[in-house]
């Protein structure tokens, strides 16, 4: 027979043989001599097994290595182990599945009856384990079970993870090294067709956390192990699955695991009991599910919400921010939950459910304000970085806490030598985005700041120099010192040599920085500006609202409404409207009649979104604050008019709004002041 029809006769029979290992002599002692006859079984996704049949003296049914490590990424890295022995994929009878059953022995928790039996004492050796290298240490001393196997590689991750980064590298190095390690993933390839459902997915989850390739042979037959056995899972094993899956990347048996994940999770939702294993699988099936699947998952968890613990709640944020699914009343009675018991909350865990809101674009201002509340409550409990931190978040959601913020800048002010340039740097990030000034102290902060941020210029990188000038200029705050070394020729090149969004983000700040000086005109000994910069010119097409439009023209007359202007500043007005300096008659002027710049008041009609002022307010926010400063130094009267209570107001409604903002109150700007004043005094 030769070596070819040999292999075919030996696939043919695998499912006889594997029953039955009588016949295994037969093929071990029909071909005396021949020379080693290969079988290779392809797995799904590039994984390989090799049969091997060897001849004088040895019968073909050996499993037997060779020098492929067991795992190994594009050829590199990894060291220590051979590759595994062959497993059958064959279809076993129903007398042999049910000899696959767990034992009670083998049970995770349980002590065999009659005392402390071997067992038991393993289970307890375990447990007190405290490195990789002990569990290693001792599953060399014992003969382990599957059971023991995944209770093992479980303990491995356990120990790994309770050490500092720099020992837990140091331990894995040594733990790949070890031969216990390269037996313990032999033995989970051997046995995973044989455990049971949690084991098998505790195993994988082990062996992914401790950093085996994905790609090799043993996450590979763990992830086919759990396909076969995906549909009996229950919502334990799930559960870890899914956990295990977040972490994975992309290949073809994850993708097929994941993709089979959200059909079963699909049949399953009606049947789920736990919330905890409801999150979980949100977080499994990703931004990528479709719409429906996760509406499933949203009326769900709505109807679980009489469940909802504190960490319930927590964790369903973060779920929510993971599916990328903004569900507003699942929201609400999670931040609800989560406000009533902010000072039960560890800090990092707060700023997490604080960036889930800020990805799902849901700002509660009960929560933050509840946030600010307790940080008050417990400020000196807090450092400079969880502050930043804090701050930062605040900022990018818009929220301004005005008593927060002066408590910082006093401890600011006091600390001041004490602070580095990154956090320097956030602070006036912060203070000038959400265009605030503490009032008791307003010369003193702006001048500590600036003595700090001075101290650092000899060291200071010419992009951090220019986001320090940008924040205070927004402050309306000049620092000579600093303002000379920005226009240094030197200075401006080295901020254009980036590429990409960095570079166009510089010129855009050199912009503005250059309108300050030109339109605040600040008291400086010399007169500054910085170099020509090639700065694409402003386009000219932003949305202008009709509905502002036409009651504009309703109000004044088509004539006197010019929409969509742009600046040579590079700033564009929604609505210009042009008036004489005494109140006119609301009707359009002649057409013959030639009207001087002196003699006209120019209101300058800005109807901004929601996200220019801060949250609950019309405070409006930096860079909005300093386009009304250079409106009025340009000589154009601003009046603003937020587009959320437009739209939401009536034809008549809006004519009305408009004529007390532009004819109801005399001098430039008084409408917008006072509103300003008003809102300030509620804050407070």
């Amino acid at each position: 027979m030769t070596a070819r029809k040999l292999g075919n006769e030996l696939y043919r029979l695998a499912p006889l043989l594997q029953r039955d290992r009588s016949l295994w002599r037969h093929f071990g002692t029909q071909r005396q001599g021949s020379s080693c006859v290969p079988f290779i079984m392809q797995l799904h996704g590039g994984v390989s097994c090799l049969w091997v049949g060897h001849g004088v003296g040895r019968p073909s049914v050996g499993y037997h290595r060779n020098a492929v490590r067991l795992y190994s990424q594009d050829g590199t890295g990894w060291q220590g182990l051979s590759e595994p022995k062959a497993l059958s994929r064959s279809v076993r009878s129903t007398e042999d599945a049910a000899d696959l059953q767990p034992s009670p022995e083998e049970d995770r928790t349980a002590v065999p009856p009659g005392g402390v039996g071997q067992g038991a004492l393993f289970y307890k050796q375990l447990k007190a384990c405290q490195s990789p290298m002990d569990v290693l240490d001792l599953a060399s001393k014992y003969t382990l079970s599957w059971r023991r196997v995944s209770n093992t590689l479980t303990r491995l991750w356990e120990t790994a993870k309770r050490i500092s980064e720099e020992q837990r590298r140091y331990e894995l190095q040594l733990m790949f090294e070890h031969p216990a390690f390269g037996q313990l993933c032999r033995q989970v390839m051997r046995d995973a067709p044989r455990m049971r459902n949690d084991d098998v997915a505790y195993s994988l989850l082990a062996v992914v956390k401790l950093g085996v390739p994905q790609r090799s042979r043993v996450v590979q037959t763990l992830l086919r192990a759990i396909q076969e056995k995906l549909n009996e899972f229950d919502e334990k094993s799930l559960s870890v699955l899914a956990t295990c899956l977040e972490d994975m990347e992309s290949c073809k048996n994850a993708d097929a695991l994941r993709e089979g994940l959200r059909l079963l999770v699909e049949s399953r939702i009606p049947g789920i009991q736990r919330v905890m294993t409801l999150q979980t699988l949100m977080r499994c099936v990703g931004r990528d599910a479709p719409m429906s699947l996760k509406r499933k998952l949203e009326q769900k968890a709505l109807s679980m919400t009489e469940q909802f613990s504190l960490p319930n709640a927590q964790y369903m944020l973060v779920s929510l921010a993971a599916m990328n699914h903004s569900s507003k009343p699942l929201l609400d009675v999670c931040n609800r939950k989560i406000a009533e018991s902010v000072h039960c909350i560890p800090f990092t865990r707060l700023i997490g459910l604080l960036r889930a809101s800020k990805q799902l674009q849901y700002r509660d201002i009960h929560l933050l304000s509840a946030v600010t509340e307790y940080l008050m409550s417990t400020f000196e409990m807090w450092n400079t970085k969880q502050l930043v931190l804090l701050l930062l978040l605040f900022e990018e959601m818009g929220f301004r806490p005005v008593a927060l913020m002066d408590k910082v800048s006093e401890k600011m002010i006091r600390d001041s030598d004490s602070l580095m340039l990154k956090d320097l740097l956030s602070f006036l990030r912060v203070y000038s985005m959400l265009n605030h000034i503490p009032q008791q102290h307003t010369q003193e902060f702006l001048e500590s700041m600036t003595q700090v941020l001075e101290s650092y210029l000899p060291k200071m990188a010419a992009a951090e120099l220019l986001r320090g000038v940008f924040s205070l200029c927004i402050l309306g705050h000049f620092p000579l010192a600093l303002l000379e070394r920005l226009v240094q020729t030197e200075t401006v090149q080295e901020l254009h040599t980036k590429d990409g969004k960095f570079s166009r983000m510089n010129q855009q700040k050199l912009h503005y920085v250059n309108l300050c000086l030109r339109l605040d005109l600040p008291s400086l000994p010399q007169d500054l500006s910085i170099p020509p910069v090639a700065i694409p010119p402003p386009s000219n097409s932003k949305y202008v609202n009709q509905g502002l439009v036409k009651a504009l023209q309703s109000i004044v007359g088509e004539g006197a409404v010019e929409e969509g202007v742009l600046l040579e500043s590079g700033y564009s007005i929604d609505c210009l409207v042009t008036l004489p300096l005494k109140k006119p008659d609301l009707c359009s002027p002649s057409e013959g009649e030639s009207v001087s710049l002196e003699s006209v008041q120019r209101v300058a009609v800005l109807c901004p979104p929601g996200s220019c002022f801060c949250l609950g307010t019309h405070h409006p926010r930096g860079m909005l604050a300093m386009k009304l400063r250079h409106l009025r130094a340009l000589g154009f009267s601003p009046v603003l008019v937020p587009e959320p209570e437009l739209v939401a107001l009536s034809e008549e409604e809006r004519a009305e709004l408009l004529t007390n903002l532009i004819f109801g109150v005399k001098g430039e700007d008084v409408s917008v002041n006072s509103e300003q004043e008003r809102t300030r005094g509620e804050e407070a």
